[in-house]
């Protein structure tokens, strides 16, 4: 790819628009690899208004990658704060990295590795020491990532639909 990359943050409530399009594509892109994924026309309201209050009050970080002026993906996390009611030796802030996405046409270029890299410093400079995140068991491509970044599997969802 010739172009250059640009990532910078956006608060979600003044890119109302752009970021509900993208979250659109992912819950398309979801719905794809699962499908019980709700259509985006039916939890838009709702999901937009959650991420809006994790950005503004659980010190989220929207991140989006602009080709030029067009943006070609992003990714969104928050802070979590552990209570003692966790079983883990860990207590304190953590992570959690809820959503991310990069356009079709535009995957294999870097573009979520370089989305990715940049959240995690920015919480590493605010302290984090745990980052968590879910993916789709059968999203092979994010699996991978997640091996080569350097996460492993510490539990499985096991679900059942009745």
């Amino acid at each position: 790819m010739d172009q250059k990359i640009e990532i910078r943050p956006v608060v979600i409530s003044e890119h109302y628009a752009a970021v509900s399009k993208m979250m659109e594509e992912l819950h398309i892109h979801e719905h794809s690899l699962f499908d019980k994924t709700a259509a985006w026309s039916d939890i838009k309201d709702s999901y937009m208004r959650h991420v809006i209050k994790m950005q503004e009050e659980f010190e989220g970080t929207f991140l989006v990658a602009y080709a030029g002026n067009n943006p070609i993906g992003f990714i969104f996390g928050y802070v979590e704060d552990q209570d003692d009611s966790r079983i883990e030796v860990y207590m304190g802030k953590e992570l959690y990295v809820s959503d991310g996405y990069v356009a079709k046409e535009m995957r294999g270029n870097g573009i979520y590795r370089q989305l990715n890299t940049e959240l995690e410093r920015i919480y590493i400079d605010k302290g984090v020491k745990r980052i968590c995140r879910f993916t789709l068991v059968n999203n092979t491509s994010a699996r991978k990532f997640m091996d080569h970044e350097g996460y492993v599997v510490t539990r499985l969802l096991y679900e059942k639909w009745l």
